[in-house]
């Protein structure tokens, strides 16, 4: 049923009215492209039960902020939370919606998903271009027996500004000194790798990876499923390899302290415990306190609050981590009484 769901809604990734085409969406939202698949489970189901629609535009983090900043939709997404001093000056809330996680996906024949093993400082390096090779010592010597081919290693990335990315050069930078020091962390970063490829949204960084013979990439996992993606064991803080699910992305929550920092933009990379992948992240929301639209914002409240308590079954049917309820209930009480009816 995952994958079938997964399908269906591939065909229009990029910008999507959840419902009939033939009425006006009622909810209006844009931004990253790591949640959409499940914006688009729960809206598909909140609009057979309520009747209201949600037009949201999967375009990337960066284009979610300028578009919330423009006003010309209701919401936007970001994987690459808003500083509490920027959502100060924009007379903004942020707070997360599901939590999920990015994975290093390959292209590379011969081997299973999950079967071949990378620590971060050597992903850190294959993205940096110092390992070019996929029989490289030092990728060897983190799988024994394998026969890894003497083939050139592609680097797959984000050519639009992206949460995806920021996290994933968050993870590279919290394990690598050479990755924070040369490269750093950003939605948008200069790649050094000397053989690479851009793609837009995590739908285009999947396919270049499926495309090109000994690419290595990063997407959301919800990606990976659909596309019966190859991916990388990692090796998490603890120095257990881990594979992605819902479980290692829900421990690498597990100990988050979510209003530890303004706006909850707290980072969950490289997180403690013998069971968390190293990659997980959230998803955020942001909308403004005194809306120009105080109708539609009361829709987008009610949209979230429907899919806090009804869709936590449809979030792990694609392997999406929800929220618990204890957190719920404080975004309901401290962060949501801050918008004006």
């Amino acid at each position: 049923m995952k994958r079938t769901f997964l399908k269906s809604v591939a065909v229009a990734l990029a910008s999507v009215a959840v419902g009939s085409a033939a009425f006006a969406a009622d909810i209006t939202g844009a931004g990253a492209t790591f949640p959409f698949p499940m914006y688009a489970k729960w809206a598909e189901a909140y609009k057979k039960e309520t009747g209201t629609g949600l037009n949201y535009q999967s375009i990337g983090s960066s284009g979610g902020i300028r578009q919330i900043r423009a006003k010309t939709v209701v919401f936007g997404a970001t994987d690459a939370p808003v500083s509490g001093a920027d959502l100060d000056k924009d007379g903004m809330v942020q707070f997360p919606a599901i939590i999920g996680g990015t994975v290093p996906v390959i292209n590379l024949d011969g081997f299973k998903p999950g079967e071949l093993r990378v620590t971060g400082p050597v992903l850190a390096e294959m993205f940096l271009g110092k390992i070019s090779k996929w029989n490289d010592a030092k990728l060897a010597a983190l799988n024994p027996g394998k026969n890894l081919p003497d083939q050139a290693i592609t680097v797959v990335h984000r050519a639009d500004g992206s949460g995806t990315t920021f996290n994933w050069t968050d993870y590279l930078s919290a394990v690598s000194k050479e990755w924070a020091d040369t490269v750093g962390k950003g939605a948008a970063v200069k790649w050094p790798a000397a053989s690479s490829v851009g793609g837009k949204g995590n739908e285009g960084v999947a396919a270049n990876v499926t495309r090109v013979k000994g690419a290595v990439g990063y997407v959301e996992y919800a990606y990976v499923k659909k596309n019966n993606m190859n991916f990388l064991q990692l090796q998490n803080a603890d120095g257990k390899y881990v594979s992605p699910d819902d479980k290692t992305f829900a421990a690498a929550a597990a100990g988050a302290d979510w209003f530890s920092v303004p706006g909850m933009g707290i980072s969950m990379v490289n997180a403690k415990g013998a069971d968390s992948w190293p990659v997980s992240t959230a998803s955020f929301i942001l909308m403004y306190k005194d809306p120009a639209d105080k109708a539609q914002s009361a829709e987008v409240l009610k949209f979230f609050d429907w899919a806090f308590k009804n869709g936590k079954g449809m979030a792990a049917d694609l392997d999406y981590v929800p929220l618990p309820d204890s957190l719920t209930a404080e975004i309901r009480s401290k962060v949501w009484s801050q918008i004006k009816k």
